[in-house]
């Protein structure tokens, strides 16, 4: 699983999809202050690059999860990614919407699930989990069983590890911080002199701005 995770960061650094600048913070939508960005998005313009997280999503489900009978998609980022894995594993497809549709049937998840039919949830990155649960819990509330949660990036916060060990679903990035970490420096781009204050924000990134 290591190789797979420095493989995969190093294709998120060559189309620059994880942005990292220490000096000039990014203000995350949370209101976070962030020495780092991840835009997963970027990933679905570049072919090679898509067809490969595609096929490393595919694999470890075969492997971990060969009674996987639905893949799930986490709006609106994991949706592609999702259809993707469960073309390619000829899979039933469903999506989970970050609330309610507004309108008609008023879904929470759109597409059809059956009764216990187990389900791995792609999600396109992970932070403090909260979303990324909520989405498991509606699946399990809609009478799915999640059997587990694959993910293209995830920051490591404690926060996140405690909620998904309470909820008892088990995540599997295909790639974290302190892999990126390593293999940014490797690459350089970043310095050595920049990884106390990454390393700084990961262990207090709700406070770090402020300090």
């Amino acid at each position: 699983m290591e190789r797979t995770q420095a493989e995969v960061t190093k294709k998120l650094l060559e189309i620059d999809t994880i942005k990292i600048q220490p000096l000039s913070p990014f203000t995350w939508a949370s209101g976070w202050k962030s020495p780092i960005y991840c835009d997963n998005r970027k990933i679905l313009s570049y072919p090679e690059t898509r067809t490969f997280i595609r096929d490393k999503f595919v694999e470890i489900i075969k492997k971990k999860y060969p009674q996987a009978e639905v893949i799930a998609g986490v709006a609106t980022g994991a949706i592609a990614h999702g259809v993707l894995v469960a073309e390619k594993l000829g899979l039933p497809f469903i999506y989970v919407r970050s609330k309610p549709k507004g309108h008609g049937l008023e879904n929470l998840i759109e597409g059809d699930l059956k009764p216990d039919q187990k389900v791995v949830v792609i999600e396109d990155l992970v932070s403090t989990g909260e979303s990324s649960l909520k989405a498991a819990e509606a699946v399990n509330n809609f009478g799915g069983k999640v059997i587990g949660m694959l993910s293209i990036f995830t920051y490591n916060f404690d926060i996140a590890k405690e909620k998904f060990k309470k909820a008892k679903i088990e995540l599997t990035p295909l790639s974290n911080y302190q892999v990126l970490i390593d293999t940014a420096l490797e690459a350089g781009e970043i310095s050595k002199d920049q990884i106390e204050t990454l390393m700084e924000w990961r262990k207090d990134p709700a406070n770090w701005g402020k300090k």
